[in-house]
Formats: structure tokens, sequence, C-alpha cells
């Protein structure tokens, strides 16, 4: 098995069986078989909703992988926004609990499963294609403050610009879209649980 079969057979533990088609997937049991009212719960304030974790998980994705990574246009273009309800062009770090919240309520859970699959399919696409020479290279500062002008880091975009600068491109794909998910979907479980509806486990 090659690195890329290995992104790939990883990735797909993390997105939905319509994407990676891993029924037994981390994703399929955090976000499967829910009511929107469930995906909506936040059971505590110091904890997020399924629906906010969903939407965050695939705009970082989208930001760093197809944006940074790939250098493409972000699949959240302004019809997607529309669709999602959501004006925002962050992917949530730094918000409020009240910020998280109206997130929470406002978001449309159609779209936001459309839309988290677009993406999966999106970094698959752009993965699969990927030459040997697309795995080496680090992410360069004029990409990064391009999408800090865009709004992809909402108020921290000095410290992620600084952060992401020079880092290699291979870290960064498997930590957005393998690594990243992954914890997240472990915070599912512990929303779940405290929502009273199943770890999905």
């Amino acid at each position: 098995m090659d690195a890329k079969d290995l992104f790939l057979t990883q990735h797909a533990a993390v997105q939905s069986v319509a994407v990676g088609g891993n029924p037994a997937s981390a994703a399929e049991r955090a976000f499967a078989g829910l009511s929107d009212e469930q995906m909506r719960v936040r059971p505590r304030e110091d904890l997020n909703s399924l629906a906010w974790l969903m939407w965050h998980i695939a705009r970082a994705e989208d930001i760093m992988v197809g944006a940074l990574i790939a250098g493409r246009e972000q699949v959240c273009d302004d019809a997607w926004r529309k669709r999602l309800g959501v004006s925002r062009r962050d992917f949530g770090i730094g918000m409020t609990s009240p910020e998280v919240t109206e997130l929470t309520r406002a978001v449309d859970l159609v779209a936001l499963r459309e839309y988290r699959d677009a993406v999966g399919r999106r970094t698959r696409e752009i993965v699969g294609n990927f030459k040997d020479s697309d795995w080496g290279g680090e992410l360069a500062a004029p990409a990064l403050q391009k999408a800090a002008a865009d709004g992809a880091f909402g108020t921290r975009a000095e410290q992620m610009v600084k952060v992401f600068t020079g880092r290699p491109r291979t870290a960064v794909l498997s930590g957005i879209a393998l690594f990243h998910p992954a914890g997240h979907l472990g915070e599912a479980v512990t929303v779940r649980s405290a929502g009273g509806f199943g770890t999905g486990i």
C-alpha cells in the first residue's frame, strides 16, 4: 500500500459511507440515524452540538486542503453559504458559545450533510490525483495571507498565518483531513452520551 492508498483508506474512516464507502466509519457512528433535534442539542454550554462539529470539520478541510494545499477555490461559495444558512467564511476557531448556539440553530442540516460530503469527495479527488511531487513542499505565506484576507481564519488570522507558514504539506493534509476530524468525532461520542441518545459506538 502506497501513501496515496493509505491516506484514502484512513480518510474513508472519517467520512460518510456515501463518500468513503465504509459503513462502519467513525462519521457514520457519530452522525447517522439522528433526528434534526438531536443534531442541534448542546447538552452543556461547554459542549458543541453535532451540527456544529460537522460544520467545523467540513469547513476546516475545505479551507486547508482545497484552498491551501490544492490552490483551488473553496467548495463553500456564496451559493453554498446561502443553502447552509451560514454567512461565516471561517471554520469556527475562536467562536463564542452564543455564536456556536446561533450557528447550531440556523444551519440547514440537509445542506450541511451534502456540503460535508462534497468536501470529502473533493479531498479524495485531490489526493487521488497526487503525483509523487505533490507530497512535498510547505505551505507558503502568500497563500495563507490570501485565505486570511478572504476571512478563512476569522479573528485568528494573524495567528493562523504565523502558525501554518512553512508547515509541510503532508503534515497539514493528514492533520486536517484525518486527525482533526478523528478528534472531533471522539468529541461527538461525548455529545451523544451527554445528550442521552447513545454513543454511536
